[in-house]
């Protein structure tokens, strides 16, 4: 007789089950599919990433010495190391990013009043890329050096909450600006970028949306000076000016007026030059976003540390790039589930005591709190009674 959910079942009793299946149905996940569904790799993969498993065979020993406990945890089809190999083989991996943008949006709604240091009423997104190393013999497809393979994952970070809102996963030959073509641009939000984003062209674009962004200029970025204003030199501030692009072709790309800023960080000794077409908000605002964008930073090496997207099951494309949709959906969801439960702990504290428990039965907010709360189980009307009254 079963007696209470798995962890591994609560947890994914915040998956969204019914929307995956028309993710699944878009791209005929489970077409001439017998046993192994779509819904059982997840499973099998999300495994992986919560247990941090390094290997196929890695993920079939585990699962199966828990195999009495496996159908109460939502698996149905068989564990084999070669099924799930052609599932991430061949199963198209749009589906597992169709999941990911579902996850994202609640997420986003769940963290949209999540203070990140600065009380703004637009959104701030920052916008960055990291790059993970493969070997160009074992991965032929991931183009980026001569004798060195790479893939890029393009994100856009909510601030609020540092949920990635956008994700776009090139090759590594792909420069870190061309992702400004295929970014979607929110009216009045506002984009921190570095310097490798600076492009007239695609900059005017996002003016013209109408959005804001904070990006930092190169040292050869030719500027001429039509105004200054007064700044406050104790807070860093080194001027707030108002200027133009000299260049003719600066100039036809990017015809307006633009806000020049340089700062001085006495912490790290460094000196920044930051160009924006937010007129509004004050010079050190300004400096503090481009501060707050070493947000996206610290995402890349958390994600790289805690989730399993350096190490891949499967040498393909699209097993490449269905393990890195699993691992953000599954970093999104202990996220979703970090904020229904109301958890107090950082998303590290819990990943590391699901790691440990998953197929054990306790509450998950009882484990999670490490509280004496107890779910009341009904009576077992055909247990019998050792003692007659």
């Amino acid at each position: 007789m079963n007696q209470g959910k798995t962890i591994f079942a609560q947890v994914m009793d915040f998956f969204p089950k019914h929307q995956f299946r028309r993710c699944v149905d878009r791209y005929h996940g489970n077409s001439r599919v017998r046993s192994f569904s779509c819904f059982d790799q997840y499973l099998c993969m999300a495994f992986a990433q919560l247990t941090y498993r390094d290997s196929l065979r890695d993920i079939e020993c585990c699962l199966r010495a828990m195999d009495k406990k496996l159908y109460h945890s939502g698996f149905r089809g068989k564990v084999s190391r070669s099924t799930l190999a052609d599932a991430n083989e061949n199963r198209d991996w749009r589906i597992y990013r169709d999941l990911a943008h579902l996850l994202i949006k609640e997420a986003r709604e769940l963290y949209q009043h999540e203070d990140f240091g600065l009380m703004l009423d637009e959104t701030v997104y920052a916008l960055d890329s990291s790059t993970i190393d493969l070997c160009l013999s074992v991965f032929p497809w991931a183009h980026f050096r001569r004798a060195k393979g790479a893939i890029k994952m393009h994100t856009l970070l909510d601030l609020h909450g540092n949920i990635p809102s956008f994700i776009h996963i090139t090759d590594g030959k792909v420069h870190d600006v061309n992702v400004l073509d295929v970014l979607p641009t929110e009216i009045g939000a506002i984009y921190v970028m570095d310097r490798g984003y600076l492009d007239y062209k695609r900059l005017f674009a996002i003016d013209q949306t109408p959005a804001f962004f904070v990006v930092r200029a190169k040292s050869n970025t030719s500027l001429r000076r039509l105004y200054s204003k007064p700044v406050d030199k104790d807070l860093g501030l080194r001027c707030d000016q108002t200027v133009v692009f000299t260049g003719y072709y600066a100039q036809k790309r990017y015809p307006e007026k633009l806000r020049k800023i340089k700062y001085h960080d006495t912490d790290k000794n460094l000196h920044l030059t930051l160009l924006s077409n937010h007129f509004s908000l004050p010079a050190f605002t300004i400096a503090e976003l481009y501060r707050c964008r070493w947000q996206i930073e610290l995402f890349f090496k958390w994600i790289k540390q805690h989730l399993r997207i350096k190490t891949f099951f499967g040498t393909s494309e699209n097993a490449v790039k269905t393990q890195i949709w699993i691992a953000i959906s599954v970093y999104i969801l202990v996220a979703i589930m970090k904020k229904r439960l109301k958890i107090d702990l950082n998303l590290y504290t819990i990943l590391q005591i699901l790691s440990l428990t998953l197929f054990e039965k306790i509450e998950l907010f009882q484990l999670l709190t490490n509280s004496g709360y107890r779910k009341e189980e009904p009576d077992i009307c055909n247990q019998l009674k050792l003692f007659g009254s």
